[in-house]
């Protein structure tokens, strides 16, 4: 059973960083896949970033050239560094990762005041 834990998150002027790590336990091996969607009020969820053991990543238009996600294989941690953020950036943040099955964190609040 692995288990997401997220940290960092807050609130933050536009134009401003942000950074999130997600810590994954409970697993035996490298989690193939990590990631980070986020879901905003009254909003469905959606895909912020994801990256592979490989390196490979894949990032979502609206955050390209802002965002970046990083990973630590050996840590089974994942990383997003926001910079440039902007008050439509202001969501719940859950780290995601993907073995057999979908592991989902608890979430972190992300607010950017404008």
């Amino acid at each position: 059973q692995v288990q997401l834990v997220e940290s960092g998150g807050g609130l933050v002027q536009a134009g401003g960083s942000l950074s999130l790590s997600c810590a994954a336990s409970g697993s035996t091996f490298i989690i193939p896949l990590m990631g980070w969607y986020r879901q905003a009020a009254g909003k469905q969820r959606e895909l912020v970033a994801t990256i592979r053991i490989t390196g490979n990543s894949a990032v979502a238009d609206s955050v390209k050239g802002r965002f970046t996600i990083s990973r630590d294989n050996a840590k089974n941690t994942v990383y997003l560094q926001m910079n440039s953020l902007k008050p439509e950036d202001t969501a719940v943040y859950y780290c995601y990762a993907l073995t057999s099955r979908e592991y989902w964190g608890q979430g972190t609040q992300v607010i950017v005041s404008s």
